[in-house]
């Protein structure tokens, strides 16, 4: 099982970090070792000092393929969800500088939250989901699908033209604006609509 990550899909999240808009999707990947243990705290690793939250929605592939045409994408997932892409943003930042890879900044242990899992069937839309996410009670990010560069069908198709998908394959599609650094002791909620779909605590 792999995490297939969407870096650059939201103009605002693109400006707020002043990176160039990409012309086709970046990806990266994160091992399932990323992924935070249920009700455990994600833990600050000591290699960085400025560990920055990105809320995404997430798909969950339900059967292989490849080379998926993106009007058949949508048989490739019954399942959307929320979750977080904590980044190493200072690490990151050195390793972008030498044109180095982002593994060690995104795909460290933990750096994956995967909330809870709503079957499509009960989202209208996929390209109209409203999102957010909460430090301490306050809203701190908000997206919508409709605002995707890349819309999660052509995200689908993309990926799959480099990557064999897999049942259990996870892509998180992108972040909004408004990503920002955690601490020690903040609380993270995130919600799609005014459900909760997952809460953690930051050690």
């Amino acid at each position: 099982m792999k995490l297939i990550c969407i870096g650059r899909n939201y103009t605002e999240h693109i400006a707020e970090l002043q990176n160039e808009k990409p012309t086709e999707p970046v990806i990266f990947i994160k091992p399932d070792t990323a992924i935070l243990l249920k009700k455990q705290p994600f833990f600050i690793p000591d290699f960085s000092d400025d560990v920055h939250h990105e809320v995404e929605v997430l798909v969950k592939i339900n059967r292989v393929g490849k080379h998926i045409d993106k009007k058949f994408a949508h048989k490739y997932y019954n399942d959307i969800g929320l979750g977080i892409d904590f980044t190493a943003r200072d690490l990151q930042s050195k390793l972008k500088a030498k044109g180095l890879p982002w593994e060690k900044a995104k795909s460290f242990d933990g750096a994956a939250v995967v909330g809870e899992w709503l079957p499509k069937s009960e989202i209208s839309d996929e390209n109209n989901i409203t999102f957010s996410l909460k430090k301490n009670d306050n809203i701190v990010q908000k997206g919508n699908t409709s605002h995707m560069l890349w819309k999660i069908d052509e995200i689908i198709e993309y990926v799959s033209k480099y990557f064999t998908l897999k049942i259990g394959d996870i892509i998180f599609t992108g972040t909004p604006a408004g990503v920002g650094k955690v601490c020690a002791n903040d609380k993270l909620t995130g919600f799609i609509d005014n459900r909760e779909m997952f809460s953690i605590k930051v050690k």
